[in-house]
Parts: C-alpha cells; sequence; structure tokens
C-alpha cells in the first residue's frame, strides 16, 4: 500500500440536513454530497468548471462529522436523496458499516482504462472483496518557502531535506536578521495543524500517530517543536490558510495543505519554492490524502452518480481539477507543459515530498467515525497545554494519552499506518 501510495486523502438532524440541500439544490438534480473542496472559492469551482460537461449535479459541501450522521440518517429513515458521495478514505470507511454505500464493481470495470493505481483501487474496496469507492483525487501537506528566506538557511543544510532542529535555527536566524518571526502554521479555527501535527510531527519522531503517544520519543519532539514554536509568527495562531500570509509577506516559510497554499503560488511563482515537510529521527513524514467517490445505497440516480464518477476521472477532468483547486490526479494524466507555473510549483512539491529516500507514510486517521474531531483535539490540546501555555511535558501526555484511549476504545479502531496492526482498538501504550 505504501508504494502505491508512492506512486500516485436523529431525526432532526436529518429533517435539517435535508432543509439545507433544499436551499442549494434542485428536485431533478443529482445530489453529490462531498466533505472535500468546501470553501466556497472551491466549491464555485466545482460547480462551474470541474463538473462543466457532466450530468446535472447539486453539489452539497458539509464538514466530516455532519456528514456521517446526515449518511446514518438516511439509512435509518429509509429516504435516499443522496446519489454520490466524495469524501477521505477515512470517511467513507465507517459508513461502509451502517450499509450506506453500494458496491460499484460494475463501475470499477468501466475505469480499467484510465491507469488508477491497482493499490488505490485495492483502498476502495475498504477491506472488503468489491469495489465500495473510486479514488477521485489526492493532495498532500507541504512547505512553501519565500526564495528571501534562503540566504538565512543554516550552514550546511539542504532546503529540500531539513530537520526540525535546522527549521528552529533557520527561524531563529530569520528573526534575528529582519527583527520578525518568518515560520508560520495554520493554527487558527479552521486551520488544518491537527494534520501537521499527526501526519509530519509524531511519525516523523515516533514512528507512530497512536500507539506511541506518549512515548520518551514523544517528550523529546514536544522539546524540539517549542524551539519552532518560539520562532513562528505570533500570528499563526490565527491563520487558517497561510496563503494569505505568504501573500503578505508576514511569513517567509510555511506549512499547509497544498490546496491552501496554491494561490500564493499562482500569483508569485518565481517567488517561491515547494518543498517536503522535515525530518525527525525517524524518518520525513507525509500524510497522502486520497479523497473517494462512492455511490449511496438507494441512491436515487445511482445511474446519474456512475455517469458522474466517469466524468470525475476523465484524464481531462483531472487536470482541471489540479489546476484549479490543487488536488492531483490519481488516474494516468501527464502534465501538461503549458501547467501553470505555481501549479507546477505544488506538483514538484509533492514529487520532492512522496519521494524523499528517508519517507514515511502516515495514513489519515481511519475508523473513527464521529470521533474524528476529538481525536484532532488531542493533539491541538496537547499543543496548546505543553506549547502555548508551557505546561510540564510528561504530565501533559499522560493525560492526553488517557483521552484517546477513551476515544480508541469507544471506536474500536484498529491502527493504521505508519503504527502496525493491531487486533482490536489501537493501543495508546
Amino acid at each position: 500500500m505504501r508504494k502505491s501510495v508512492l506512486l500516485t486523502g436523529v431525526a432532526a438532524v436529518f429533517t435539517l440536513a435535508l432543509t439545507g440541500m433544499a436551499t442549494v439544490s434542485k428536485a431533478q438534480d443529482l445530489i453529490f454530497l462531498s466533505t472535500q473542496l468546501r470553501p466556497i472559492d472551491e466549491a464555485q469551482k466545482v460547480r462551474d468548471v470541474i463538473l462543466k460537461g457532466a450530468p446535472k449535479t447539486s453539489y452539497v459541501v458539509d464538514e466530516p462529522s455532519p456528514f456521517t450522521v446526515r449518511m446514518k440518517a438516511e439509512v435509518e429513515a429509509n429516504k435516499h436523496t443522496i446519489s454520490l458521495v466524495g469524501a477521505l478514505h477515512g470517511e467513507l470507511q465507517p459508513l461502509l458499516p451502517m450499509g450506506a454505500l453500494d458496491p460499484i464493481d460494475d463501475v470499477a470495470a468501466s475505469l480499467k482504462d484510465r491507469g488508477i493505481p491497482a493499490g488505490l483501487m485495492e483502498l476502495g474496496k475498504l477491506g472488503t472483496g468489491k469495489q465500495m469507492y473510486i479514488p477521485w483525487m489526492q493532495a498532500t501537506y507541504v512547505m512553501v518557502v519565500n526564495k528571501k528566506a534562503l540566504p538565512f538557511l543554516p550552514a550546511g543544510a539542504d532546503v529540500n531535506a531539513l530537520t526540525y532542529q535546522q527549521l528552529a535555527e533557520w527561524g531563529k536566524a530569520m528573526n534575528e536578521k529582519t527583527g520578525q518571526r518568518r515560520l508560520g502554521f495554520p493554527v487558527g479555527p479552521k486551520g488544518l495543524f491537527a494534520r501537521f501535527l499527526q501526519g509530519n510531527l509524531y511519525p516523523s519522531y515516533t514512528a507512530s500517530m497512536v500507539t506511541e503517544y506518549r512515548s520518551a520519543e514523544a517528550e523529546t519532539m514536544w522539546n524540539d517543536f517549542k524551539a519552532v514554536w518560539a520562532q513562528s509568527n505570533p500570528n499563526s495562531t490565527s491563520y487558517d490558510f497561510m496563503q494569505e500570509p505568504l501573500m503578505a509577506g508576514e511569513v517567509w516559510v510555511a506549512w499547509d495543505h497544498i490546496a491552501r497554499v496554491k494561490d500564493a503560488l499562482q500569483q508569485a511563482p518565481n517567488d517561491y519554492l515547494v518543498v517536503a515537510p522535515p525530518a525527525g529521527p525517524k524518518g520525513r513524514s507525509y500524510m497522502p490524502v486520497i479523497a473517494g467517490l462512492a455511490i449511496a445505497k438507494g441512491a436515487p440516480d445511482r445511474k446519474g452518480a456512475a455517469e458522474l464518477i466517469m466524468h470525475l476521472t476523465k484524464p481531462e477532468t483531472q487536470l482541471v481539477t489540479a489546476s484549479e483547486v490543487g488536488f492531483f490526479p490519481v488516474v494516468n494524466a501527464t502534465l501538461p507543459a503549458n501547467l501553470s507555473p505555481g501549479v507546477k510549483l505544488l506538483a514538484e512539491g509533492v514529487a520532492k515530498t512522496q519521494t524523499a529516500k528517508d519517507a514515511v507514510v502516515a495514513l489519515l486517521p481511519i475508523g473513527l467515525g464521529d470521533k474524528g474531531g476529538e481525536f484532532n483535539k488531542v493533539y491541538v490540546d496537547t499543543f496548546q497545554r505543553i506549547v502555548l501555555r508551557n505546561e510540564p511535558v510528561r504530565a501533559t501526555l499522560d493525560a492526553q494519552a488517557d483521552v484517546m484511549r477513551t476515544i480508541m476504545a469507544a471506536t474500536k479502531a484498529p491502527c493504521w499506518a505508519p503504527d502496525k496492526a493491531s487486533e482490536g482498538a489501537c493501543p495508546v501504550k
């Protein structure tokens, strides 16, 4: 699976959900419910550009937790309005045991010529013998570097192969020479900082996301990251998308999802580099984001949903998706020579990340269902207590590990990479 990823993310509630849908859809339209491409500008690009030429569709977006609740409500009420769903691998998996997904081996058979890697198609079976979703698009998280920062690199450091210690030194040098903290992270309320902690920082030090949460290696990691944070722009706690502080010149080195830095690169591609995240003692961890397309069980328009999957996985549609919203193809679609410079930078950054010799793959959390938000909160709360409030590292890790144990026990979610496979709930040592 690692190789494959490298080759290429209640009744009242139900009533409210349907009411919300009615405001954005028409009765005759196929409803496509997605947890991805939710920001207003991205959703509009889906409606106006990416879905051009597709069956008549209402594109409806929702946060992951309400998405799961909505799908469950439709199953329990036996009242189906949704035909197609688009979500991350770990968001689709919980829909399987509740009977919300329709097997789509027939659709998979029609896509054999698209060149979707076999490993990604296997992920789409969700551990069953049937195809439950078709890979849709992929992305990851990268670091964007303003070239103004390069003169301040520590001696001997390679910007394409940094360590966290070197990142801290780099930030300190920029601060001392320019009088401003030039590192930045999306720690705002809508930022994706939890993914940095889960997918980049923790596995780079512990080769784990869950089991070694309170380990001695984790203790070392938090002490090292304190040095990085000390050189980070204090406005980081309000940043949601790092493209904005990059474009404003507040930040010269930023970490974020590739779709959330795209505008900065498109605006001034000659000003930036896109590089892999730093490495820790266990390697250079990164989190691939695999989104999939599934047909809802009882879909009002199954035929239309299958046609929409065919449209969204056309090479030309996949290239438009990359160009418009910064998610990259899962099909065999060669990036054109005339690709915009900003998207080309992103493609190069993704390649550097996935092909690094010390790369470690950390999958998005799997099997947590509606506890995904609580799982993310464990990481953010740990950061706030240790780094922002300067509480003792060991005592904080012990306390937060208890919270994580409770979540894992409640969900019974087995371990996912980079943690070793488990029988039953993934353990927290």
